[in-house]
């Protein structure tokens, strides 16, 4: 029987920003393809895609969130072996094997990972909760399960989406609390190991990511073009924009990856900084929201992972943003519900329908 208790707690405030953030995506995805001239039909393909995700989000509330928590192994180990099958059946682009070809359809495994790593890891640190804070002898089912998924990504290779993944880990874990002591032996042993993945890890395009990153004059015509055009397209858009339609890099093609890494330059250059504020005040509320979702949950597993899905949005859109403005690496991270690509907005929309889902069942105690 229906509860009519989830309809009076239905999350319009979530939806509202969500579709917001969709429309404004759809619109600057608009011009970056049709002024740079880049497959117009690509925004088509966008729509299909967001339309498609918009359904599953309702889906993703329309089942109790508790149910994922049974589900965890199995959505873990499907997510694995879909990782597997990229590397022996997935497609090959640009040097990168990453996507899986299912019909007319194109999936990014590496991108529903980020939602299987938070599922997993809420279902074991809420039956594990430690006051103290958990100890290293806690973590290292963490660790594996972290480990697999990562590694595959990074074989693809997908160093950006990697990180992601590490990132929202982190974040999950710190968020359910560890032994100060283990805290700062991390740290430690990060600094360690960032040498190592230097020395045996990264390949020579993602070094030289690095180094164009900490001077991208060094190489202005090749490895650092894609900073200084962003730069250039970010300064001028200065405070209004040129308007729509009328961004220079972008028509010229300056700009490249226009609809996908590079694409809040193409938003800076024609909505200027008010526009781009504006955007970005648009994710800090869709954020500060899903803060406030997992803040007024009332079982461990709904609130660890609420925040997980919230740090998976806030380092990506962190990441995305530092990027085009020359502050982080190139790492190919898209920015959430606005770059092209359909296995992120699924995903993403995905994250948001499992953040109404808990949001829709605050009412509920057991």
């Amino acid at each position: 029987m229906f509860d009519r208790r989830l309809a009076e707690y239905f999350d319009w405030v979530l939806l509202g920003i969500t579709m917001t953030l969709g429309a404004v995506g759809l619109v600057i995805l608009y011009s970056a393809l049709s002024t740079g001239g880049v497959f117009p039909h690509m925004c088509t393909k966008q729509i299909i895609w967001f339309s498609g995700g918009l359904s599953i989000m309702v889906f993703s509330f329309l089942f109790s969130y508790k149910m994922l928590d049974r589900w965890g192994v199995s959505i873990y180990m499907f997510s694995i072996i879909a990782l597997i099958c990229v590397l022996f059946f997935g497609r090959h682009v640009a040097g990168s094997r990453r996507w899986l070809v299912i019909g007319p359809m194109t999936v990014q495994p590496s991108e529903i990972a980020k939602i299987t790593i938070v599922i997993i890891l809420a279902k074991y640190y809420s039956k594990r909760a430690i006051i103290s804070g958990f100890t290293l002898r806690d973590l290292v089912v963490p660790l594996i399960l972290i480990a697999m998924p990562f590694m595959l990504i990074v074989m693809q290779p997908d160093l950006g989406t990697a990180l992601v993944v590490v990132l929202i880990a982190a974040s999950m874990t710190v968020f359910v609390k560890i032994e100060k002591r283990l805290f700062l032996s991390m740290i430690v042993a990060c600094g360690v190991t960032v040498p190592l993945i230097w020395m045996f890890f990264l390949k020579g395009y993602q070094k030289q990511r690095i180094l164009t990153f900490l001077n991208p004059d060094r190489d202005p015509l090749g490895a650092g073009y894609h900073i200084i055009q962003s730069k250039i397209a970010i300064g001028s858009g200065m405070f209004t924009g040129k308007g729509f339609l009328k961004g220079t890099q972008n028509a010229l093609s300056f700009l490249p990856e226009q609809h996908t890494d590079f694409i809040l330059s193409v938003l800076a250059e024609e909505w200027g900084f008010v526009g781009s504020v504006t955007v970005l005040l648009l994710y800090l509320l869709l954020i500060g929201w899903g803060v406030k979702i997992a803040y007024g949950c009332r079982d461990s597993f709904g609130t660890i992972m609420s925040v997980g899905i919230t740090s998976m949005i806030f380092w990506q859109v962190f990441i995305n943003v530092g990027m085009v403005m020359g502050l982080m690496p190139v790492v190919g991270v898209p920015l959430p519900l606005i770059s092209y690509g359909g296995s992120s907005v699924v995903t993403t929309l995905i994250g948001i329908g499992i953040l109404m889902n808990v949001s829709m069942r605050s009412f509920i105690v057991e």
